[in-house]
């Protein structure tokens, strides 16, 4: 019995989305879509990624799982998927992913799905379509050098500007694939959307750089941006004041389009009976650690990520405690009246949503494996391309270990929120040391159960159109 009366959930995942970028989360941030949610809704305070980019993040997230838990390699094509179950209980399922590489059939995302898009399209055979699909800021280099030409010809036909230019990110594609999902189904259904307007490079449309920052964000300032990024040129306080204000206004953007999906819902009669659920994957590095992006590290900026839980007719609140991304599948399961898999390791939060029950006092475990350079490419896809990285969380402590090297680091995130001073640099004793004997197991127990399931196999070749929309993520 869940004591809740919805038959549809929706679940959005923001792709690089931090939890200080938004407004529940940051006064200062302009979400207002966000900020509703978060007002009716129910906000964790402390919710972690598993994983600090996305194929080590999405097996938590639809399929409760941790990421080489079943295979030793990235992808859920050995898990049971939150849309399986849900498809079989007999609900309507729909996914739609803006063309992340790392989610799409050939990880086995489509599971469960009767309507599933990546938008990971041929690219074309041309040299020019091709090199601009695997460089990504060379595209958005054009789309901002042309866009006071653009913005002079959307004016003129009485155009406004609140999408892009172009929707590389291909969010509106999303948005209306979305749309007729919604406007179609006839029975109860699991909607899952996933954004990547957040990810490098941020393009947003005019509007909501505007509406994100208190000047004029001018398009040679944004050209120059993302130019000494593309370029690898050392980026200056100005550049990265810059970046973060594209970044914002790329999320803002996200914000409005599921502004535009709940009124969808409103449209359809079908509000009061959805439950909405909105994460990030995983975070965004802004140099806090000497990055941009999301390199393999497992600080902060990467791991902690909104996670709002609106379900019709409940009070909204916060809740404290430690939470992780692998809670999604059982607590959408709970909300729709449907059994969680066995296999499945999150619990319910649904609990905390209704009664504002504390979760389970449990440390969320997160991982990466780092090759040689924390820069190196390609992505690690299974365990053996690097040295795998382990965290445990609470509320309070972030401890982190290289488990090859036996490279520690433990950090008190309330005294020191941008995690630089390691309190192993020192002997441990008093509260330190008790910390570390309650982390450090967790996390050994966690790499060992990893290792276990190794088999030294990133899985299938892929086929050169989805190497070339995963190099251009950044990804080779």
């Amino acid at each position: 019995m869940t004591g809740v009366d919805i038959d549809n959930v929706v679940l959005v995942t923001v792709d690089s989305l931090r939890a200080d970028a938004t407004s529940p989360y940051d006064p200062e941030r302009h979400t207002p879509v966000l900020q509703d949610l978060a007002d009716s809704g129910t906000v964790f305070e402390h919710a972690f990624a598993n994983g600090n980019w996305t194929p080590f993040s999405f097996p938590g997230i639809l399929a409760s799982r941790p990421v080489f838990a079943d295979t030793g390699h990235i992808g859920v094509d050995e898990s049971r998927t939150l849309a399986e179950v849900m498809s079989e209980a007999g609900f309507e399922t729909g996914g739609f992913n803006a063309a992340n590489g790392f989610l799409t059939s050939h990880w086995g995302y489509d599971d469960g799905f009767d309507d599933f898009e990546p938008f990971v399209a041929e690219i074309g055979s041309s040299i020019y379509s091709r090199y601009l699909a695997a460089h990504p800021t060379v595209e958005a280099w054009l789309q901002l050098a042309t866009s006071p030409f653009r913005r002079l010809s959307s004016k003129l036909r009485g155009n406004s500007d609140e999408q892009p230019f172009h929707d590389a990110s291909r969010g509106l594609d999303v948005e209306r694939s979305a749309t007729e999902f919604v406007e179609s189904t006839d029975g109860p259904f699991f909607l899952w959307v996933h954004y990547m307007d957040a990810h490098t490079p941020y393009v947003p449309a005019p509007r909501y750089v505007r509406e994100v920052s208190d000047s004029r964000l001018g398009t040679h300032r944004m050209i120059v941006a993302h130019t000494k990024t593309g370029l690898g040129w050392e980026v200056d306080d100005r550049t990265l004041g810059d970046l973060r204000t594209l970044y914002q206004g790329a999320v803002r953007q996200v914000d409005a389009s599921i502004g535009r999906l709940r009124d969808t819902l409103a449209a359809a009669g079908l509000a009061d009976d959805t439950a909405f659920v909105v994460a990030g994957d995983h975070g965004e590095e802004f140099q806090e650690h000497g990055h941009l992006a999301h390199y393999p590290k497992l600080y902060d900026e990467l791991a902690h990520v909104p996670l709002v839980v609106d379900v019709p007719g409940v009070d909204g609140g916060r809740v404290e405690g430690a939470v992780g991304l692998d809670a999604i599948p059982p607590t959408v399961c709970e909300l729709a009246g449907v059994d969680a898999d066995a296999s499945w390791g999150g619990e319910s939060l649904l609990p905390a949503v209704l009664e504002g029950t504390p979760p389970a006092d449990d440390p969320v475990v997160s991982v990466t494996v780092r090759g040689e350079e924390v820069t190196k490419q390609p992505i690690p896809r299974g365990l053996d391309d690097g040295d795998l990285l382990v965290s445990a969380r609470t509320t309070e402590w972030t401890y982190i270990t290289n488990t090859e090297t036996g490279h520690e680091e433990l950090y008190h995130r309330p005294s020191d929120p941008d995690q630089q001073e390691n309190r192993l640099s020192a002997a441990p004793g008093g509260e330190t040391a008790a910390v570390l004997d309650r982390l450090r197991p967790v996390a050994e127990a966690h790499a060992a159960s990893l290792t276990e399931e190794s088999a030294g196999d990133a899985g299938d070749a892929m086929d050169e159109d989805l190497e070339t929309r995963l190099s251009a993520l950044g990804y080779r």
